[in-house]
């Protein structure tokens, strides 16, 4: 990337265009993939081939990794490694996450 894009705020990203409980996407540059989802599905997930971070923007919910469930809240940092389940579950209206895609497939 040759240029600094603009900062991207939570009212910016809640105003993307999206299907209902998927992503939007918001900046890719090599191996890295941001995206942001509001009200991402509530239960379990396809297994991503890739390495995923995500930050919780706004609300609150449980977060799944296999059988591990942790209760998560606005500026939580979460990771799940590739092939691995995962999801979230109990959700409250506002939940939303910025999502972080990065390293090769897997």
């Amino acid at each position: 990337m040759d240029r600094t894009p603009p900062p991207t705020s939570l009212a910016a990203a809640l105003a993307l265009p999206r299907t209902p409980g998927r992503s939007a996407e918001v900046f890719v540059d090599g191996d890295l993939e941001i995206r942001f989802a509001a009200r991402p599905t509530n239960g379990p997930q396809v297994p991503h081939q890739r390495d995923e971070f995500y930050v919780v923007a706004a609300g609150t919910g449980r977060y799944r990794v296999e059988d591990r469930l942790t209760e998560v809240g606005t500026g939580d940092l979460l990771f799940c490694a590739a092939h691995v389940a995962h999801g979230f579950e109990d959700i409250s209206e506002d939940f939303s996450v910025w999502v972080m895609f990065y390293g090769p497939t897997k």
